[in-house]
C-alpha cells in the first residue's frame, strides 16, 4: 500500500463490443487483480457499456511525455520511405 493508505493504482480499459479496441475508461485502487477486476467491472460497466475488461496496475504504464514529441519521434522522420507520398496507390483501394 502506499503512504496515503490507499491500495495501489489500476488503470481500466473497457471493449465496447467484441474486436473493437480496448478505451481507457478510468481508474481504481485494490488489493490485487482479482479485486482491480471486480471494482472495475462495478464501476465501469453498470450499465452493459463493455464486453470485456482490462485492468493493468498503473505503475508498469510507461508513456512518452508531451515534452518529447519533437527527439521522442525524431527517429521516424529521417526514414521517407515509410511515408505514404512514395507510393502509387491503386483506384480501387478506397481507404487506406
Amino acid at each position: 500500500m502506499s503512504n496515503d493508505n490507499q491500495f495501489p493504482l489500476w488503470e481500466v480499459f473497457v471493449q465496447a463490443k467484441s474486436g473493437t479496441p480496448y478505451k481507457h475508461a478510468g481508474s481504481v485502487h485494490a488489493a490485487d487483480k482479482e479485486m482491480a477486476l471486480m471494482n472495475a467491472r462495478d464501476l465501469y460497466s453498470r450499465r452493459n457499456e463493455g464486453t470485456a475488461i482490462w485492468v493493468v496496475p498503473a505503475s508498469a504504464i510507461v508513456a512518452s511525455s508531451p515534452e518529447e514529441i519533437g527527439s521522442f519521434f525524431e527517429p521516424s522522420n529521417d526514414k521517407a520511405y515509410r511515408h505514404p507520398t512514395f507510393y502509387e496507390i491503386p483506384a480501387e483501394v478506397k481507404h487506406i
